[in-house]
């Protein structure tokens, strides 16, 4: 099989951790006898440093004619002063407009080898397995007016929370969708006792379940949930939210497995390729130094076999390689503990490569 891979290295670490990521595709393609190519593309600060703008024109459409987007990461202080349609983040919201990737699947799986670096206790996050399915393409990052004005005689300012039934249903339908296969449960996320756009959500998450009638629906406010996913994650199946909630409690999540550097995510949409990225940002403080650790985007890549190329076996040799990993103990400086040995980006990828040769011996 042949896929072509659009790949956004983007800023600070993401050219680091994807270089690393198409390492492993590479040898999953050799192993399997795939054929993947690559095509390069700016986005974020980059984009703006040699285009002036966080999205050009030729990345959309280079991402449009590939059957799958391999993203790194976005932003950094240099831009920080810019105006809003002139930061690197707008690169990354503009991509998933642009390809209409209305879904955002962050799974959330503890690691028992890694139990010990997060910092709540072990038997909170023994056996978590969630998935987060976050709206994408609505919400107070998309909603309009967003602007500053006058008022009154001093300066206001106004964002937009907007939702369509259609948006909201698609998400929804999505997220139960995933509950099928899993574990047959669905928490719907809003704060309904406050906005009218989470009281329509509420109304449609019921109206969905209908059709559903093996999967089980709770509706939970934001701040509960908030809570409850510290407190007992276990008891999460698949949480469905909007756009902001979504990106505030998915980056939470990520105390469950020790670090944001082991959160993958996959944003997919109805026809569009779907894009992959890590959920960590793009950590300027180490950004060359080959610190940074490369899990969140290999297994990232992971999801884009599983959910674009469809490729399973592929995916789940991915995935048990970096649990073997992990399991024999190597550790990057953001999931070490005092005292052990800390591999760098290099070296990890390294391992895994090793892993996955290790297990097609076996085979």
């Amino acid at each position: 099989m042949e896929k072509k891979i659009t790949v956004l290295p983007g800023d600070g670490i993401g050219p680091e951790v994807v270089e690393a990521t198409t390492n492993i595709l590479d040898e999953v393609a050799e192993q399997f006898g795939h054929t993947f190519t690559y095509e390069y593309a700016d986005i974020g600060g980059i984009a703006l440093d040699r285009e002036g703008v966080p999205l050009p024109d030729k990345t959309v459409e280079t991402c449009r004619e590939s059957d799958g987007v391999l993203l790194g990461a976005v932003g950094g202080p240099k831009w920080d002063e810019n105006p809003g349609h002139l930061r690197p983040e707008a690169g990354l919201l503009g991509i998933r407009k642009q390809l209409e990737l209305f879904a955002n699947l962050r799974p959330v799986a503890g690691h028992e080898s890694l139990n010990t670096s997060s910092s709540l206790k072990e038997e909170v996050i023994n056996g978590v397995d969630l998935m987060i399915v976050r709206e994408l393409t609505g919400g107070l990052y998309f909603g309009e007016p967003k602007e500053r004005r006058e008022e009154g005689g001093e300066e206001a300012v106004v964002d937009t929370l907007s939702y369509k039934r259609s948006e909201i249903e698609r998400i929804v339908r999505r997220a139960f969708d995933l509950a099928k296969v899993r574990k047959k449960h669905v928490t719907s996320v809003d704060k309904a006792n406050v906005l009218e756009s989470s009281r329509l959500w509420r109304e449609i998450a019921d109206e969905v379940s209908e059709d559903y009638p093996d999967v089980t629906l709770e509706h939970m406010l934001v701040d509960n949930a908030a809570m409850q996913l510290i407190r007992d994650p276990k008891q999460f199946d698949v949480v469905v939210t909007e756009n902001m909630f979504g990106d505030i409690l998915s980056d939470e999540a990520s105390v469950l497995t020790g670090s944001l550097g082991m959160l993958p995510s996959a944003s997919i949409g109805s026809d569009s390729p779907g894009l992959y990225e890590p959920v960590h940002g793009s950590a300027p403080d180490i950004a060359g130094e080959g610190k940074a650790n490369p899990l969140a985007t290999i297994a990232s890549a992971g999801m884009m076999l599983k959910y674009s190329f469809g490729m399973i076996a592929e995916a789940t040799a991915i995935d048990e390689a970096i649990q073997q990993v992990l399991s024999n103990g190597f550790r990057t400086g953001d999931i070490a503990k005092p005292g052990e040995k800390i591999l760098s980006t290099d070296e990890m990828t390294a391992e895994v490569v090793k892993a996955l040769q290790t297990a097609a011996a076996k085979s």
